[in-house]
């Protein structure tokens, strides 16, 4: 039976580019997700559709269906100074408040003397990824899950929902702090 829209979807994954793995939770807690709302890469989302509770399948998400194709032009030069008691290196990634109020996630590419070259591409953007998923569990959403997007398991004790995410799409953007 295939998952629907508004479910919730409970799944062990690991994820690799190529032969490195890049992500997992194997071992872990589950990556749990409502099915249909975007909380996850379309690639993945569209992969296990059709797969049911406990079935182990592997699924190539293209770049385009997963952090998009790289685009050359995403990187910006910025003074040093906006990077104040932060010590950089090349390589490592920073996250800040987009124009949209939205988390922007870049790369510091290069240090000069007075600026920065940043990134603005996901650091997998370009890639093709094979995801090893186990379908934990699937399950009706409760009324207040399909109210607000956030499966009960992902609730923090004081109601709020968790910005928890990896490579599978990140956090719910439910203004939790």
């Amino acid at each position: 039976m295939a998952i629907e829209a508004n479910q919730i979807v409970s799944l062990e994954y690991e994820v690799r580019d190529g032969e490195e793995v890049v992500d997992s939770n194997v071992g872990g807690a589950p990556l749990v997700f409502m099915f249909g709302k975007g909380q996850i890469i379309p690639g993945l989302e569209n992969g296990i559709a059709n797969m049911t509770i406990g079935e182990k399948g592997e699924v190539l998400v293209k770049a385009e269906d997963a952090y998009g194709t790289h685009n050359p032009d995403a990187k910006q030069e910025v003074p040093q100074d906006q990077f104040a008691g932060i010590e950089l290196e090349v390589g490592m990634t920073l996250y800040g408040q987009g124009e949209d109020g939205g988390t922007v996630q870049v790369v510091v590419k290069e240090i000069g003397t007075e600026t920065v070259i940043i990134d603005f591409n996901h650091p997998l953007a370009g890639k093709n990824l094979v995801f090893n998923v186990t379908v934990n569990n699937v399950r009706d959403a409760s009324a207040e899950e399909a109210m607000t997007g956030v499966p009960a398991e992902n609730q923090k004790e004081d109601g709020c929902c968790s910005s928890e995410g990896s490579t599978t799409g990140g956090g719910h953007g439910c203004g939790c702090n």
